[in-house]
């Protein structure tokens, strides 16, 4: 199911604290220069209208949370509910996960990567374009902390199982863990708008997560 197109962003909004372009990312990577402190960070790669980065940020205070978004107009939805949010903790890079990820980020750098929903990319020729291909995994698990957390959701169960096979051959990353669904607790009380849709009509959502041993 293809994502909506983003509402019209309010542009009386200062998005200039939350919204980065690819040039505000420089090596040698310094997640403290971007926020301000030092704090435990985490990447959401994909991060649509900005629902989890939002949330996750506003009941983690003690973390700091990077959102990618390679969909300039998501990347500014995005900015512009962190802006509304005033949260001091949460950032959205408008640009390429995958280069960020192989070109910019140390070694044991992140606490948590959370995958939702990805482009399935559902034609055969086109399965090579996929986030989770065999480069990426590594360089995930390459950037995580021990003890740091890959989250993975899909609603494509090909792709789940296949991405599942892809972690266990190129990584070492522990054995998927089951993540259970739970009953919202209200209407936004979601992970991703994404999620709630599919959950709405009824679709199955696969989730996994793996810790780095």
């Amino acid at each position: 199911m293809p994502r909506r197109a983003p509402r019209r962003v309010d542009p009386t909004l200062d998005l200039s604290k939350y919204l980065l372009a690819p040039d505000d990312i420089l090596a040698p990577w310094d997640a403290a220069r971007l926020f301000g402190r030092a704090a435990p960070l985490e990447i959401e790669v994909g991060s649509g209208k900005g629902l989890f980065l939002a949330a996750a940020a506003a009941a983690r205070p003690e973390h700091d949370f990077l959102g990618i978004e390679i969909a300039r107009k998501f990347a500014m939805v995005v900015a512009a509910r962190l802006a509304r949010g005033t949260l001091k903790n949460a950032k959205i890079l408008g640009g390429d996960a995958e280069r960020l990820f192989a070109e910019f980020l140390p070694d044991a750098t992140l606490a948590a990567v959370h995958v939702y929903f990805p482009d399935p990319w559902w034609k055969k020729r086109h399965r090579k374009r996929r986030l989770l291909n065999e480069r990426f995994v590594r360089d995930v698990e390459r950037t995580l902390l021990p003890g740091g957390t890959l989250h993975f959701w899909t609603d494509v169960e090909e792709y789940f199982q296949a991405s599942l096979e892809l972690i266990a051959q190129a990584t070492t990353l522990g054995p998927p863990r089951e993540v259970a669904e739970r009953p919202p607790e209200h209407d936004l009380d979601y992970r991703t708008h994404f999620e709630r849709r599919m959950r709405l009509h009824g679709q199955p959502i696969y989730r996994s997560e793996f810790v780095k041993r």
